[in-house]
């Protein structure tokens, strides 16, 4: 690493300064997607992203999908980001956020590790999204049959660890499992899957010091969600 690079640091007040510069620069020198393919305004608020997200989702659900042209506002897109919300999402193959919500290239910031949950990379990347980017709301998106909650449950009850690096992934998600065995649920796969996704959209919130004073703010949102595969619908929770 260069000596200059080393001795380089970004202050909080640095990044969310030069957040809002970034923020406003992406905006003025590129139309978003959304403004590329329809006359809906950038949503202004956590509330107003979240709904976008439900009436997107809604659309897909019924297959009329508004976002169908990707390569509109490509040549302006290649001048910078301004997305509305940060999706935190499972690396499963069938989960495809920006089809799930029916949006457009450059909408969605998306962070994605199998069993959804926040490292500290996640965290970095979100903070980068929410202070630098401007994102409006973070959805933490579980899904139906995730393999990584049922690995966890497995290795709970057998009381083994899978190989390699996948004990990283099921340390990560027992606290979920464990949270809701306590309840003896009817269906602890679907119940530890909610709770997984309900833990890391708390985290989120909770992030000092920059994601939790952006929320203390009204500036940003977390929610935790469920992806049904069958349905394409998403249940907020």
């Amino acid at each position: 690493m260069c000596q200059e690079c080393n001795n380089t640091s970004i202050s909080r007040r640095g990044l969310l300064g030069g957040g809002l510069a970034l923020s406003m620069a992406a905006t003025a020198v590129s139309a978003s997607p959304a403004m590329a393919q329809t006359s809906d305004a950038p949503p202004a608020t956590p509330e107003e992203a979240l709904q976008r997200l439900k009436d997107g989702n809604a659309r897909y659900v019924a297959n009329t999908p508004r976002y169908s042209d990707h390569s509109a506002g490509r040549l302006s897109r290649a001048e910078g980001q301004a997305p509305f919300a940060a999706i935190v999402a499972c690396a499963d193959s069938r989960v495809v956020p920006e089809l799930v919500f029916d949006q457009g290239p450059g909408d969605l910031f998306i962070v994605r590790v199998a069993g959804n949950f926040i490292s500290e990379y996640g965290l970095a990347s979100l903070e980068f999204g929410a202070a630098v980017l401007g994102v409006k709301t973070i959805v933490v998106l579980g899904h139906g049959n995730c393999g990584a909650v049922y690995a966890t449950i497995d290795s709970i009850k057998d009381r083994v660890l899978p190989p390699g690096h996948l004990p990283s992934l099921v340390n990560a998600i027992r606290p979920a499992v464990y949270d809701v065995m306590a309840d003896n649920p009817d269906n602890l796969l679907e119940a530890a899957t909610a709770r997984n996704a309900q833990l890391n959209a708390q985290k989120a919130a909770a992030a000092d010091p920059i994601l939790s004073e952006m929320h203390e703010a009204g500036k940003i949102s977390s929610v935790a969600a469920v992806y049904e595969i069958s349905t394409g619908k998403v249940n907020f929770l």
